[in-house]
């Protein structure tokens, strides 16, 4: 399914979590044709999938109950009770066992002259059991990967080998200070696991395990490329183990790493690396921007001496990047898109600026092409490509350089590692003008506007993607083509963001090194690390402004109507700020003026989306910095992005800044990295149910000082019975000391009992019941024993209660999780998408209604429906259903008309009460149709029309509510 950004919104994609940097301003209002710029969920979302986990309240329950068994383990209590200071245990949902073990005012261990591979392997020996392993597991971890960052830390990757084959994702990961210490145990290791039973495999050998990755990635033909590779491994998932093709494909245009069964082909694991952002060389470029008031003039930087360039190079292809013009997007260097270097090896042709018609921007910045006239581009080519060249060279010295240090060792991107650690062989393949002839000398609507970079592991090299902006045929005007006539590469901000979600992507690995950061909180993160990194240089190098105490940044100002176009606010914003300094979007549903904290997530521009949700991040970075300065700051992000669990919440990232403050300053930031964060609500109490959690909880507390505990208690029954309610997951969101999020699981009469947990208000505790609408609320424990019952409402539509989808048309989409059954699971994070047409979806101007038809399992006299109809699986909002009807049946044959009506805009991202008008009593079978969708005059503005909803139709969740019939 697609996400749709407006032609004009910058995207700026990257990374295995397919990061973007796109508009945050509103979408057209309903009835106009202006292009949709926001949609209900990120674009980055579109395809990931990952059969281990979900986000269905069937999938939460499971999830929260394997955590809990771990946690109840009589080894596993008397573990936590010994834990040093503020440890904190995380146990992974999926697997029962150590996601993150670390202390955040100190280390699990004292000094130690034996090997860091030893130290950690006799720490997971000794405690085993309590970390959710067997003695036999411990025979499966094989050593993969050690390096030693520039504060003297070793990071520690073992993968587990089961039966000849490597376990995909899941291993034991850990972290060593120079004088032995141990920091970190995690990784997610699997338990028990065993091969499969042999089957007649679909897919026999690593040939056809490419051809098929590519043909489910849209290749027309099954060659693979050089860096096309396929490995046969096993898939762990709370259903079983599989046999398994893991692939990694960058021979097309839209590159991924996918898992699928050998044995049925079915796809086990999709993430995305990227959708839609004879002598001496000397170049001649700009520091920042052409224009700027800092570092908008040309200054001459002699290529070679820097290392960049060989002497006599006949192309701009050196150590770190091969940087060519891809006009015609086929991602291979063709003779005529090099870039030679001319007389002397100079390559120094100038930007030569362009007026453009009615664009008011080329009379205060340059303009450097002109979108009426095909091949203008060509006049400014080779510079944009040097100017490129110039700017992914800098920012691989500077990253690589103290304190970041991302090196050879950390994976970062060079053809030769001259150290001779990590693999080599990737340098960036750096493509400009992308596209810019694709359709008669000028750039389609997919190659304006954007910037991109796909971050495969070390040993692969990274892919970065620049283009012109501002689409032919289009007026500047912010409700048509905001961007004027430029190109993405000729600003520095844009190419240090996309490059460093390399550096994210390569340091927030799992034992595999496959990036972990997904398309929630984690791929928000991804974001403003890279807006954090890039400022953080340009403010220090002084071709940016930023006043103490004053809120005046203004990023990504060559982007035509500024910073505001793609942030919505800037970096240096803070709660306080006034809000003419720090207007927020007029989509926003804080509530508040000034900057962002942990309780806005979700409503920067009022909903999920990374862009937005990042900024709260990024500001917090930032206060960071002003707080401790860039050096350190700089060192205790990048040692965090080392040091933190795989798809990390905000709150993992946090705990792993403090270990890192641990490790390299003895703790000396501690107390003021607690007072950014607790100022920003992430503080001591703050809660979140892991990286991809879309609500999590803010706390502006500071770690208590009393020590005082208590416990929480109470009962589960159900709503309008009475009755106890067993099985049910009571969990308390909050990662500051002990086990991360403390879960109980009721007993057959209903009851339940957390802790000890520090006493203090925690904003976030979750009820979450298989067939039952989850609860969330707050709650105060106290130092004795608080007291909390819940009577939790069923939902006889949902799966996890029993529920089963016996009918529907259109697409089957269940292997992207946008099936029918994601409307049935409870959850608003995930829904079923459809098609506008036929059963192949070719779209027309005629929209082809699609049902679904469930079995209750059970004769129910309803009195309640609950619908929402916001679009899903990254479609934008004209995707949400529109007109629609309900009917109900006791027998599957005959049907009732219970329900009909239209749902607007003002609908999506809730669930609206709907009252049946017939049809209530004794009723085992409802059949929801969507009518039409939210696109404003249909069959005049499609198939072609600007909308999401022309080809694709959404519907997040229905539920059902009433009593079983006598």
């Amino acid at each position: 399914m697609a996400g749709c950004v407006a032609a004009g919104a910058v995207v700026l994609t990257t990374a295995l979590a397919s990061t973007s940097l796109a508009s945050a301003t509103t979408a057209g209002t309903p009835g106009s044709t202006t292009p949709e710029r926001t949609s209900k969920q990120p674009v980055e979302a579109r395809g990931f999938y990952d059969a281990r986990s979900g986000q269905s309240t069937a999938a939460r329950a499971i999830s929260a109950r394997t955590a809990a068994r771990t946690a109840d383990r009589a080894a596993t209590r008397a573990f936590a009770r010994a834990l040093p200071g503020k440890a904190v245990l995380d146990i992974d949902g999926t697997t029962g066992t150590v996601r993150m073990l670390s202390r955040l005012d100190g280390s699990l261990t004292g000094k130690s002259k034996n090997p860091a591979k030893k130290v950690a392997l006799k720490f997971v020996k000794q405690n085993h059991d309590a970390l959710g392993l067997t003695t036999n597991d411990l025979k499966t971890f094989k050593l993969k990967r050690e390096y030693v960052d520039i504060a003297g830390i070793h990071h520690l990757y073992w993968i587990q080998r089961i039966g000849g084959h490597n376990v995909f994702g899941n291993g034991l990961t850990a972290a060593v200070t120079k004088d032995g210490k141990l920091l970190t145990v995690g990784g997610s290791p699997v338990s028990k696991a065993h091969l499969p039973a042999p089957a007649n495999p679909e897919i026999a050998s690593s040939t056809a395990a490419i051809a098929d990755a590519r043909t489910r990635l849209g290749a027309t033909d099954e060659r693979a490329g050089s860096s096309d590779h396929a490995e046969q491994v096993l898939f762990v998932t709370a259903r079983g183990t599989y046999l398994a093709w893991a692939t990694t494909v960058m021979s097309v245009a839209d590159p991924a790493t996918q898992v699928v069964d050998a044995a049925s082909g079915r796809l086990l694991y999709r993430n995305p690396l990227g959708d839609d952002a004879s002598g001496e060389a000397i170049g001649q470029v700009f520091r920042n921007y052409p224009g700027s008031k800092r570092g908008g003039n040309v200054i001459s930087v002699n290529f070679t001496r820097n290392g960049w360039l060989p002497r006599g190079a006949g192309a701009l292809k050196g150590n770190n990047s091969h940087t060519y013009s891809d006009v015609n997007d086929d991602d291979k260097a063709n003779p005529s898109e090099e870039v030679h270097p001319g007389p002397g090896g100079r390559v120094n042709d100038p930007l030569k600026r362009f007026m453009v018609k009615n664009m008011s921007f080329c009379k205060d910045l340059p303009c450097s092409w002109n979108p009426d006239k095909p091949f203008s581009w060509k006049v400014n080519r080779a510079q944009n490509a040097a100017q490129v060249f110039f700017f992914v060279n800098n920012w691989h010295d500077h990253l690589l350089a103290k304190p970041i240090g991302f090196t050879e060792a950390a994976g970062n991107f060079e053809t030769v590692n001259s150290s001779g650690k990590g693999k080599g062989h990737d340098a960036v393949e750096t493509q400009t003008m992308d596209g810019a002839d694709t359709a008669g000398g000028l750039p389609d609507s997919d190659h304006v506007d954007n910037a991109n970079m796909n971050t495969p592991p070390d040993g692969t090299s990274p892919r970065m993607q620049m283009y012109l902006q501002h689409l032919p045929g289009t007026t500047y005007s912010d409700f048509d083509e905001p961007f004027p006539a430029n190109n993405t590469g000729d600003e520095a901000n844009t190419v240090y963001h996309e490059y460093t979600h390399g550096l994210s992507n390569r340091l927030v690995v799992d034992v595999n090194g496959n990036s972990t950061l997904g398309p929630v909180q984690a791929g928000a993160m991804g974001e403003a690390w890279s807006d954090w990194y890039a400022n953080d240089y340009l403010v220090g190098q002084g071709l940016e402004s930023d006043k103490k105490g004053v809120a005046d940044m203004d990023i990504y100002a060559y982007d035509g109507l500024g910073g505001a176009l793609v942030r919505t606010q800037g970096m240096d914003c803070t709660p306080a700020s006034p809000p003419e300094a720090c207007p927020q979007s007029s989509l926003s549903t804080t509530g508040h003026k000034g900057g962002y904290t942990y309780a806005d997530y979700g409503k920067v521009i009022g909903f999920n989306e990374v862009h937005a949700d990042g900024e709260i991040w990024g500001q917090t970075l930032w206060s960071l910095r002003d707080k401790l300065g860039s050096r350190v700051s700089l060192s205790l992000v990048t040692r965090g992005l080392e040091l933190t669990a795989g798809n990390p919440s905000y709150l993992d990232a946090r705990n792993a800044i403090l270990v890192a403050d641990q490790a390299v300053y003895k703790g000396k930031y501690h107390k003021k990295i607690w007072n950014v964060f607790a100022k920003r609500g992430m503080g001591f109490f703050a809660g979140s149910l892991g990286g991809s959690d879309g609500t999590p909880a803010a706390s502006s507390s500071r770690p208590p000082t009393s020590g005082q505990r208590g416990l929480l208690t109470g009962r589960v029954t159900e709503l309008g019975t009475g009755q106890p309610v067993a099985g049910v997951p009571v969990t308390l969101a909050f990662q500051g000391e002990g086990i991360a999020n403390p879960t109980a699981v009721t007993a057959a009469d209903g009851t339940y009992s957390i802790g000890p947990v520090p006493a203090g208000t925690y904003n976030k505790l979750v009820v979450n019941g298989a067939g039952f609408d989850p609860i969330r609320t707050s709650v105060q424990v106290g130092a004795s024993t608080t007291t909390r019952d819940f009577a939790v409402r069923r939902d006889w539509a949902a799966t996890s209660g029993g529920a089963k989808v016996v009918g529907f048309n259109g697409p089957d989409l269940t292997v992207f999780a946008c099936g029918p059954e994601q409307a049935l699971d409870t959850s608003q994070a995930t829904g079923w998408g459809s098609t506008t047409g036929n059963k192949r979806g070719k779209p027309t101007n005629q929209f082809v209604p699609k049902f679904l038809t469930v079995d209750l399992g059970h004769k129910v006299n309803i009195t309640q429906f609950a619908v929402d109809p916001t679009a899903t699986c990254g479609d934008a909002g004209s995707a949400s259903t529109g007109k629609f009807q309900i009917e109900t049946s006791a027998d599957g044959v005959s049907w009732t008309l219970a329900y009909s009506g239209e749902f607007t805009e003002a609908d999506r991202a809730k669930l609206v009460p709907l009252t049946p008008t017939s049809g209530v009593n004794g009723v085992q079978f409802v059949k929801f149709t969507i009518l039409g969708n939210q696109v404003p005059d249909f069959g005049v503005n499609c198939p072609n029309g600007p909308y999401d909803g022309c080809r694709f139709t959404d519907l997040t969740e229905l539920e059902v509510y009433g009593t079983l019939a006598p």
